[in-house]
């Protein structure tokens, strides 16, 4: 009796051993200077030789654009949930997205102006889509010099706001949340 080799475990490894990659990068892109993520990090960090990292992801680039891609995803899903014009919940989609990602895309602000291209694309990238998320959740409330009230918008809910609040001063949650609420209602000019 022959016995037939059963390919979907195998199947099942290798995608794991990609989200153990995938994962791995993050980690580090969170933590650690572009310079010192290279493939050897990678590959340690995932436990896992180069060339599996290489047979995977297929360079150090790789790794990061897909790790871009899979933050970049995340974000869109965390902040479309809020309904346009609702504040308050505008606000909690966006603390929850900085709760989440706020570690890994100060890391990059920090980088974008070196000699590392990735850096400065994923957060050129970043602000447009937050000035586009500002103006989808906001712009119905807008009034009167619209370039000025979304520009106050937007630093209002930027992430060195959040950094600030919560990393700097160390404000709860809710104080964070409430700070940020109102500092909107106040640009909007809603009591």
């Amino acid at each position: 009796m022959s016995r037939t080799y059963d390919m979907s475990r195998r199947s099942e490894k290798a995608a794991q051993t990609t989200e153990n990659i995938i994962a791995a990068t993050e980690r580090l892109l969170t933590e650690k200077p572009l310079e010192e993520i290279s493939l050897n990090a990678i590959a340690k960090e995932s436990g896992i030789t180069v060339q599996t990292v290489l047979r995977h992801m297929d360079s150090r680039e790789g790794c990061i654009y897909t790790v871009a891609e899979r933050v970049s995803s995340r974000v869109e899903k965390q902040r479309s949930g809020s309904e346009p014009g609702n504040i308050t919940e505008s606000v909690e989609s966006l603390i929850e997205h900085y709760e989440q990602e706020g570690k890994l895309v100060l890391n990059l602000l920090t980088q974008e102006h070196s000699e590392e291209s990735f850096a400065s694309d994923f957060t050129a990238e970043g602000r447009n889509f937050h000035r586009q998320w500002v103006e989808r959740c906001f712009g119905s409330h807008v009034s009167g010099n619209e370039t000025e009230v979304i520009d106050a918008l937007v630093v209002a809910t930027d992430i060195y706001t959040w950094k600030l609040l919560r990393l700097d001063l160390c404000r709860p949650l809710d104080t964070t949340k409430k700070i940020i609420t109102n500092m909107v209602s106040k640009i909007l000019e809603i009591p």
